[in-house]
């Protein structure tokens, strides 16, 4: 009896033990849980520029005697193991702080945009996370798909186009380089649309006109600095045309008379004078030829030095170029001056086909016969009050 008693006390210290062997058990579990290796934090998605720098960061607890490695996630390439760098000197691994391990590429290239995967070798499988990397490169032009300058007859069409690489996407604006309108053909019209600027690889024109010509230019950006530009020129070829402001002028004898055309055409022209449809007239000292170029026009000018009788005539401005020629036409005639109006012939110019002094003995006409109708007034008066 006093045998079966014993047994009894000890059967109940074992139940009352079992809960503090339980506690100690799971307590040692879980410390050897938590002694495994693990990451603090996400690496995370990350944007560089192309030849700097780019650092992923890896944060590890309890790694103990474990190593951390980097692999390249899209064909696991290894290219560090724990403090040494396994793929060339681009890449290198440091530790910074006590548990992250940081891989670095430098200088960075395009091809390196993608995810890489930061290693941990536990067993019995592997302990890994990913972080991915962006590239952003600036924009480059593409010369051999982008327009060389442009050359067309006029009323036809014409393409301008400009390609451009980088990352993002690069946006393709068109700028006229004279700070200029673009001129843009409105649909199924004549008229013209006035843009600051167009957005697009490619500019269409169509049925080109000679306001159109100049030089554009092509402007990529993708707000990766620095945006790059190519200069195309729009060449528009047509015959001349010539524009007189004035085909009859008059002027007094001794006085200098200017003469003036107008020109537009392209490619360039060759032009000259000519009188009474014979010679040509050259620059010397009794004729002083000028000419202003701006793009596709040309202001001819020809000044008369003291103007004789042997002056009067016909006078042709003549332009000519591979496409065709064009003349203008302007008669030169003597203005004749009273005696008080001949004492300003040294001052004379000529504007409007009119010269000044002509202008005067006109204005001196108009107040004589002003005169004269209120004298002849003054005679009719009395007797339309009889």
């Amino acid at each position: 009896m006093k045998s079966e008693r014993s047994c009894f006390l000890y059967m109940l210290q074992a139940l009352a033990l079992l809960p503090t062997m339980a506690l100690k058990d799971s307590q040692s579990t879980t410390k050897k849980f938590s002694e495994e290796p693990a990451f603090e934090r996400p690496i995370g998605n990350h944007t560089f520029f192309l030849g700097r720098e780019a650092v992923l960061g890896c944060a590890v607890t309890n790694l103990g005697k474990h190593k951390v490695g980097w692999l390249r996630a899209e064909d696991q390439t290894v290219l560090t193991m724990h403090e040494r760098a396994v793929l060339g000197s681009r890449y290198a691994v440091s530790l910074d702080a006590p548990r992250t391990w940081q891989l670095r590429i430098r200088p960075l290239r395009a091809e390196d945009r993608g995810c890489y995967m930061c290693q941990i070798n536990t067993q019995p499988t592997m302990t890994w996370q990913i972080g991915c990397i962006d590239v952003f490169v600036p924009p480059d032009i593409v010369s051999d798909d982008t327009s060389g300058d442009v050359s067309v007859q006029e009323l036809e069409n014409a393409t301008l186009t400009c390609k451009a690489t980088g990352h993002p996407p690069p946006k393709i604006t068109w700028r006229r380089e004279d700070h200029e309108p673009i001129l843009l053909k409105k649909l199924l019209s004549r008229d013209f649309e006035k843009v600051e600027s167009y957005v697009g690889s490619s500019m269409q024109l169509w049925r080109v006109d000679r306001r159109q010509m100049g030089a554009f230019l092509c402007i990529a950006s993708n707000d990766v600095p620095p945006a790059v530009s190519k200069r195309i020129t729009l060449n528009v070829n047509f015959a001349p045309t010539v524009k007189v402001p004035n085909q009859l002028l008059g002027a007094p004898l001794g006085t200098d008379v200017k003469l003036k055309c107008y020109v537009e055409a392209y490619p360039n022209t060759i032009n000259y004078w000519i009188k009474n449809r014979g010679e040509m007239l050259l620059d010397g000292p009794k004729y002083t030829i000028r000419e202003e170029k701006t793009s596709y026009k040309v202001s001819m000018w020809l000044t008369i030095r003291q103007f004789s009788k042997s002056d009067i005539g016909t006078y042709n401005c003549v332009s000519t170029n591979s496409l065709g020629k064009s003349e203008g036409t302007l008669r030169l005639y003597e203005i004749k001056l009273n005696s008080y109006s001949e004492d300003f012939s040294n001052q004379i110019s000529v504007a409007g086909g009119l010269t000044e002094a002509a202008k005067g003995n006109s204005e001196n006409k108009t107040r004589v016969e002003r005169t004269l109708l209120i004298l002849l007034f003054c005679i009719i008066y009395p007797f339309m009050l009889t």
